[in-house]
């Protein structure tokens, strides 16, 4: 689980319950789906301003529902001043591991 921030997870289990982390977590799937199409819409664009803005954003929800992977690929990638061309790969990556931090996250929340 490398992938999930287990500690902060168990403590938010312990305090809120299965059902509030698993509200959680659907909330984080949606929210994810806007961010990760605004930060499309940032390299299309090709807006720097935007591309950090909306990174930034997703950072922090990643980080909140202790997504680990997916938040510490978004520290790396914000403030890339690499070619769209290079962005667009990250923007990929982040889609593939966003993708596999929410299976994981799905996993351990079932497990419990």
């Amino acid at each position: 689980m490398k992938q999930l921030d287990t500690e902060l997870l168990a403590g938010y289990l312990e305090n809120l319950g299965v059902a509030v982390v698993t509200q959680m977590l659907d909330l984080y799937v949606e929210q994810s789906k806007v961010y990760l199409t605004e930060i499309a819409q940032a390299v299309m664009s090709k807006s720097q301003n935007d591309w950090q803005e909306r990174c930034h954003k997703m950072k922090g929800a990643a980080g909140s529902v202790g997504l680990l992977t997916v938040h510490q690929q978004l520290v790396a990638i914000e403030k890339s001043s690499e070619s769209w061309q290079q962005k667009e790969q990250y923007l990929h990556a982040l889609n593939v591991e966003n993708s596999s931090a929410i299976e994981a996250f799905s996993l351990w929340i079932s497990q419990q």
